[in-house]
């Protein structure tokens, strides 16, 4: 198997389970602990298989505890949920220190796009619309109802993936 093929089968699980975590938050405003531990699960093998060296995945173990004690910190301000901020640690850790800041980065900007999705879905104009589709379609058009963030940790951690560290760090690409 040619080492391109070997890499893009290691390292799927992080691709799957940010987009299952973003679909889950999205239409239920939960993302499962099992996601989480998944993701974090997945790594250290990921990375030994595709020739991380063993300081940079330590590294890369800070960054999402790291990560993690700054998630708590942004829930315990009710900016994010509990799941966010796992999902948040999680992925770093996929990510490592050199792919830290196009994450924050295409994180925050995602962000800003959904809430301007969410601003305009609850607006008196599009709302009526969504009271016809799906419950989930109908409780994401409520206003002052929950974002779900993890839609846009899942688009920073896609986006920034090309940085990060199993990728060699070396471009940023969508």
């Amino acid at each position: 198997m040619p080492i391109d093929t070997l890499r893009s089968v290691l390292i799927a699980p992080f691709a799957i389970l940010v987009v299952i975590a973003a679909i889950r938050d999205l239409t239920t405003f939960t993302i499962p602990n099992w996601i989480s531990l998944a993701l974090a699960g997945a790594f250290v093998p990921a990375a030994l298989a595709v020739g991380t060296p063993l300081p940079a995945i330590g590294l890369s173990a800070l960054v999402g505890v790291a990560m993690l004690v700054v998630g708590i910190v942004m829930f315990a301000l009710r900016w994010i949920g509990g799941g966010d901020a796992k999902l948040m640690a999680a992925a770093s850790m996929w990510l490592g220190l050199q792919g830290l800041a196009p994450f924050v980065l295409f994180t925050g900007l995602a962000g800003g796009a959904l809430a301007l999705t969410l601003l305009a879905a609850r607006s008196s104009w599009v709302r009526p619309f969504a009271a016809v589709g799906p419950g989930w379609v109908e409780r994401l058009a409520t206003p002052g109802g929950a974002t779900p963030y993890g839609v846009a940790i899942a688009v920073g951690a896609l986006a920034a993936f090309p940085a990060g560290v199993l990728m060699g760090g070396t471009h940023i690409g969508f």
